[in-house]
């Protein structure tokens, strides 16, 4: 079981991009699916947006308005639309999912992060 984030790269500020989550391997359900991100010479992950299995989203306010959060959930990965990008939006993004494997328990699983720069 593993979760492959993609979609980061560079772009200006007003720009939008789309990130992809995606929960792989033997899986039996995936619960919320979480979005974090880590800026630059931070310590630690800041909650971004969330979307529990039932689809209920919640985000952080500095996204409100500017990021929405979905899933797909017949390949079981979740997204992160963010539009107008802002130079303070810079940061390495993660992709958190609750993840219950076939003859498992459920746990947290971490992708490796995919950076989103943002410039002015």
């Amino acid at each position: 079981v593993q979760v492959v984030e993609s979609g980061g790269g560079l772009v200006q500020a007003g720009a939008s991009l789309k990130l992809s989550c995606a929960a792989t391997g033997m899986i039996s359900r995936v619960d919320d699916m979480t979005w974090y991100r880590q800026f630059p010479g931070g310590k630690e992950r800041e909650l971004v947006a969330s979307i529990t299995r039932h689809g209920v989203a919640n985000y952080d306010d500095t996204v409100k308005g500017r990021f929405t959060i979905s899933r797909a959930y017949t390949v079981d990965t979740a997204y992160l639309q963010m539009d107008n990008l802002k130079p303070e939006d810079t940061a390495v993004y993660y992709c958190q999912a609750v993840i219950v494997p076939i003859g498992d328990y459920g746990e947290k699983y971490w992708g490796q992060g995919t950076q989103v720069t943002v410039s002015s």
